[in-house]
């Protein structure tokens, strides 16, 4: 039977991803051997927020120069380099998706990061470091898509330093129901392991953290998704082509992704919650 991790990879997998990536930005007129992350933050931020987010999100984290922070399910890395760029941490980001891997490596080499970020393939699940590796964790919009999540924070706190901050930007379970696939996350209910805030405390604690903070942003969505609508009504009345936008990851049933999700938030069944913790 083919794993979960194996379903979720091949959700996200896409051999040409990072063609269509280049393209669209040269279309946009970037100069694709010379990147800057406000050419990418369109593309490469693929969580509810974007950009605002993972700012804010790196914030509250306190995250300080020449830091070693672990991006857990890094994707195409916009977090990763952004976090690297303005808080001057070195960064090294794990997916499951070789495609992702592949392009995050390529996105970050044209951005000149190359010596502060990195990016391998692997699972949250087995993470291939040593005990006490790095002063600093995060995971944004990921453990959606792990169901075990007491061993993905086993794993999380054996490669972090005590004293060290694991932050994490998840949508969590608010109330019954919900949500229609597809979402972004997933095609199909079989690879969505939506929990809710408790269960994440209560794991958290139980693998060695402290809670620290807590932030539902579910109102913060709620605008992000508006804006998203108000600039796709602007592109279309242009007639010009449509400016890069995380389309492009998710394919052309993006429309339908969001606003599953979105519908789902607006209905009080999900939100996407911040939780910073400590590891003891």
């Amino acid at each position: 039977m083919e794993s979960v991790e194996r379903r979720v990879a091949a959700h996200y997998g896409d051999q040409a991803l990072g063609r269509r990536i280049l393209a669209a930005l040269a279309a946009a007129g970037a100069d694709i051997d010379h990147l800057t992350l406000d050419d990418l933050a369109p593309v490469d931020e693929f969580h509810i927020g974007g950009r605002a987010a993972t700012a804010e999100f790196a914030s509250r984290m306190g995250l300080r120069a020449n830091q070693r922070v672990l991006d857990v399910g890094s994707g195409i890395g916009g977090p990763a380099r952004f976090m690297a760029s303005s808080r001057q941490c070195h960064v090294t980001g794990i997916d499951l998706t070789e495609a992702f891997v592949d392009v995050a490596n390529d996105l970050t080499r044209r951005t000149g990061l190359g010596e502060r970020v990195a990016f391998r393939q692997a699972s949250a699940l087995a993470l291939p470091f040593e005990p006490a590796s790095f002063d600093g964790a995060t995971m944004i919009h990921v453990g959606m898509n792990i169901e075990d999540k007491a061993a993905l924070f086993a794993n999380v706190r054996r490669v972090l330093k005590p004293g060290a901050v694991f932050g994490i930007y998840d949508l969590m379970r608010t109330a019954p129901g919900g949500p229609v696939y597809p979402v972004p996350w997933s095609s199909r209910p079989e690879t969505s392991f939506l929990d809710d805030v408790p269960t994440y405390r209560r794991l958290l604690e139980g693998a060695g953290f402290t809670i620290e903070g807590e932030r539902n942003r579910r109102d913060f969505a709620l605008d992000f998704f508006r804006e998203m609508r108000a600039r796709a009504e602007a592109a279309a009345a242009s007639g010009g082509p449509p400016p890069p936008s995380t389309q492009l990851i998710m394919g052309p049933d993006f429309p339908e992704k969001m606003r599953n999700a979105r519908e789902s938030i607006e209905r009080g069944q999900l939100a996407p919650v911040e939780l910073i913790a400590r590891a003891r």
